[in-house]
């Protein structure tokens, strides 16, 4: 059913775009046992299967209905800065007050006949800052199994999503920011229309809030958003290419280039269609990071790439030569 939110001007000014680790962690902890959501991430799942089933999910599953419901939003909060690491939003959720966590545990309970009553309900309920410790502790697991060696793939993903968007936003508005989203997003008349699958339909004033948008890998074919008051209203949505998500490179570097460059360093160029780390690459092409880097290098100083720094991280982008480079072969 739709949600409409309804934006006033100052809501206009205040849209924004995050990444959270955190919640693409408890996205993938849904997309176990979603298999409408198999489709895209078989590659994975056959990967990180023996970890996952060593992974204890129970209370984490109870507060996750399968047909819609509230999840507590303290599990996954809007993020309050654009790239912020998992060590951080999950030290937000371990600090989360045990009284809105009590509020939130019984509004998600009440959503699962009976859950409520269960051992593990009363038990969460009864102690809910001991709840928050362990169902941080779930999470920290679920990271480290199901996440953590591909973040550098995800991130990437999610940041050239963003990057695409933020140049929609720019060439045409919120209208153009939203349109090939349809028809789970629509924008018109200043409101924001969610499909959100098995939630009654429901519509938000923003009172000057603005909306937080969060790309993510695994929410496809929905599209979520559920937060209550006093969260940012957020809407996480399905990012561009995912169906390439978990494919090998497989980027045919033309053999006049690779007679030139040599094979590693032509099939690099050829696969950097996104701007990528070291790291990244040297785990997509399974290589050393050390020669990886020394590939870069006599790239970059042939001009056929330049390096930019994203917080921490180095990346590495292709070049207009670099393009004629690889259009000429």
């Amino acid at each position: 059913m739709p949600l409409h939110m309804l934006f006033g001007p100052e809501d206009l000014l205040r849209c924004r775009f995050a990444i959270s680790p955190l919640g693409q962690t408890h996205e993938a902890v849904r997309t176990l046992r979603r298999r409408e959501r198999h489709g895209y991430h078989l590659p994975w799942l056959r990967r990180i299967g023996r970890a996952a089933e060593g992974l204890d999910l129970t209370e984490l599953l109870l507060l996750m209905p399968r047909h819609g419901g509230y999840t507590p939003d303290f599990l996954g909060p809007p993020p309050a800065v654009p790239d912020a690491s998992f060590e951080d939003e999950l030290a937000r959720l371990r600090a989360t007050d045990p009284a809105m966590a009590r509020h939130e545990l019984t509004l998600s309970l009440a959503c699962t006949p009976g859950a409520a009553d269960s051992p593990l309900g009363r038990a969460m309920l009864d102690d809910p800052a001991a709840t928050v410790r362990r169902l941080a502790e779930i999470t920290e697991h679920a990271w480290r199994a199901l996440i953590k060696e591909d973040w550098p793939r995800l991130r990437t993903l999610l940041e050239a999503d963003i990057a695409y968007r933020s140049r929609q936003l720019a060439e045409g508005g919120l209208e153009r920011l939203f349109e090939d989203l349809r028809p789970r997003m629509s924008w018109a008349d200043r409101t924001l229309t969610v499909h959100v699958p098995h939630v009654p339909a429901q519509t938000q004033t923003l009172d000057g809030r603005g909306v937080l948008l969060v790309p993510s890998v695994f929410v496809w074919p929905d599209v979520v958003s559920g937060f209550i008051p006093p969260w940012q209203p957020t809407v996480i949505y399905p990012a561009r290419g995912v169906g390439g998500l978990w494919r090998e490179p497989d980027a045919a570097a033309p053999d006049a280039l690779v007679r030139l460059l040599g094979a590693n360093r032509a099939t690099i160029l050829a696969d950097l269609e996104e701007p990528a780390s070291t790291s990244v690459l040297a785990r997509r092409h399974r290589l050393a990071p050390s020669t990886v880097s020394a590939h870069l290098a006599v790239l970059r100083a042939a001009g056929l790439l330049v390096s930019r720094r994203r917080g921490h991280e180095v990346r590495y982008e292709r070049t207009p030569l670099a393009l004629a480079l690889l259009a000429g072969g």
